[in-house]
């Protein structure tokens, strides 16, 4: 099992694992987990890390059906500016391989930002810390266990 999902049986968080067999080709990862596992894409979310003008990373959680604002986000983080973290900066400080980056169980306690979109699901899926598998729960459950902040951070 992951670190995510360890956190989730550790912590005694409802929660449902999906796995998919991942097309090493497929052009996005959140794209990908949705249409093979049937699932309406403003249901699963993608964890992006980016980088504050101070290099401070943030988690950045939204929908795989839209892309995240880094003007929001920066404003939401009370920051000048953000941009896209370096691929080897986002796996070193959570210990996931981009494309499978969990939220969830991260090597480094990050502040973290969830698209506001969640607010109304009852519940979202995110990787559970591999590429080809998700993990369901409650929009809460994931706010409490990441001490995230709800910000309007995603675009359509």
């Amino acid at each position: 099992m992951t670190p995510a999902i360890n956190l989730l049986r550790k912590r005694g968080i409802a929660h449902g694992v999906l796995s998919y067999h991942h097309d090493a080709n497929a052009a996005s990862y959140g794209s990908e987990a949705a249409e093979k596992l049937g699932l309406d894409a403003t249901t699963v979310f993608k964890t992006l890390l980016a980088s504050t003008e101070r290099h401070e990373l943030l988690v950045a959680i939204v929908p795989v059906a839209g892309t995240l604002d880094l003007k929001a986000l920066a404003d939401a983080a009370g920051c000048r500016k953000c941009e896209m973290a370096a691929v080897d900066a986002a796996q070193r400080a959570t210990g996931y391989l981009v494309g499978g980056i969990s939220p969830l169980g991260q090597k480094k306690k990050l502040r973290t930002f969830i698209d506001a979109s969640a607010q109304a699901l009852p519940a979202m899926h995110v990787s559970a810390g591999r590429r080809g598998l998700e993990v369901a729960l409650a929009p809460a459950d994931l706010i409490a266990l990441t001490d995230a902040s709800m910000a309007c951070i995603g675009r359509p």
